[in-house]
């Protein structure tokens, strides 16, 4: 890896805490920092700090030594309790370094109590007042508004440890479990389905992200018709999974399997590894899908495109935003019900699939 770097208070045995207190997606997207530093120091230490239940991302991780979790529905007693008990265990690993890469005053407060020989964080706008300031050694300036990609972003709380990384070189790292890839595998025997197969998941966790339930019931049976195996995913949430079963409704093949709501991230994973493409919206797949360098079709609505796109994989995206208005990204309700993917036609998706696969 050719990456410029001078010794500042990195060593060979430094150990380092990475804290991300966000959502699947944005912890996969931290992992490029975990690699370079085991790349540049293979001897160092690095550990993260997670929400509880995005642990999955980061399981087998070579780069990643161990992972500490946050359980944010704890309150009360119980709640001080359990942090009060995690924040000894942190206490006992004496880091030398923390990095703190999303906005939680609880990892600024970590930050500042165990007390590392370098804190590192983000100079948020919300956050511009002096407790935030005097919870970090340095602030890393965030890059002006959906111009460079979130990697990036993270990549550059490198740069007060004198560690400058190009951007191409900051790649992604999921690793698939053996287990998980034959719990897969079996699946797809015991439904008939064989490589290479197509992986289309419509969903994502806000409906804003999500196209129209008839096009994507349109791109289904089409492919199947072409002989394609198509494997349908989404995640086990109620909303997500009644959007597949108004997919599946319109659309008659013995070629599509519906593995909606019954995979672990794991077993997903897996099944992203083994496909001949993966087509999807904004969402935790399609980045995982990134992360295992997997052809990949995106369709993206009001969101940061230059922030949030497939990363380092062939990918082609597809955006609302080209063939109409649309609602800027920072007026966006997220929890909103309306989907704003409608100005995306139908033959702009197919014609994308189409010429990765090479049929018609």
């Amino acid at each position: 890896m050719a990456i410029s770097y001078s010794y500042f208070e990195m060593t060979s045995r430094s150990s380092i805490l990475i804290v991300k207190l966000r959502h699947h997606g944005d912890v996969l997207l931290t992992t490029p920092v975990a690699r370079a530093l085991k790349e540049l120091f293979p001897e160092c230490q690095v550990d993260f700090l997670v929400y509880e239940g995005m642990e999955a991302l980061l399981k087998n991780n070579p780069d990643v030594r161990h992972i500490w979790t946050w359980n944010r529905t704890l309150r009360g007693v119980r709640g001080l309790w359990e942090h009060t008990k995690l924040f000894g265990h942190l206490w006992a690993q004496h880091y030398d370094i923390i990095l703190h890469l999303s906005e939680q005053m609880q990892g600024a407060l970590l930050a500042r109590l165990l007390r590392p020989r370098k804190a590192i964080g983000m100079d948020y706008p919300k956050r511009r007042d002096f407790f935030w300031r005097s919870c970090f050694t340095n602030l890393i300036p965030l890059f002006p508004s959906d111009t460079r990609h979130t990697v990036e972003q993270h990549l550059a709380a490198l740069e007060p440890l004198g560690i400058k990384i190009a951007a191409e070189q900051g790649r992604c790292r999921l690793v698939v479990d053996e287990g998980d890839r034959s719990s897969v595998q079996k699946r797809l025997k015991q439904a008939a389905i064989r490589n290479p197969y197509i992986l289309i998941h419509p969903t994502a966790r806000w409906f804003f992200k999500c196209w129209e339930d008839d096009r994507f019931a349109t791109v289904i049976q089409r492919l199947a018709d072409q002989g394609w195996p198509v494997v349908v995913t989404s995640s086990p949430d109620s909303q997500e999974m009644m959007m597949i079963a108004s997919i599946l409704r319109q659309v008659d093949s013995p070629r599509v399997l519906s593995l909606a709501g019954q995979l672990t991230l794991g077993e997903l994973a897996a099944l992203i590894e083994g496909a001949r493409l993966f087509v999807g919206v904004d969402s935790v797949p399609m980045h995982m899908a990134a992360a295992l360098e997997k052809d990949t079709v995106a369709l993206f609505g009001p969101s940061k495109i230059q922030e949030w796109h497939p990363w380092m994989t062939r990918s082609t995206v597809i955006k609302a935003s080209d063939y109409g208005p649309l609602l800027d990204p920072d007026a966006v309700i997220t929890d909103t019900r309306e989907r704003y993917l409608a100005n995306i036609p139908l033959a702009a998706v197919i014609e994308a699939i189409e010429k990765v696969t090479g049929t018609k």
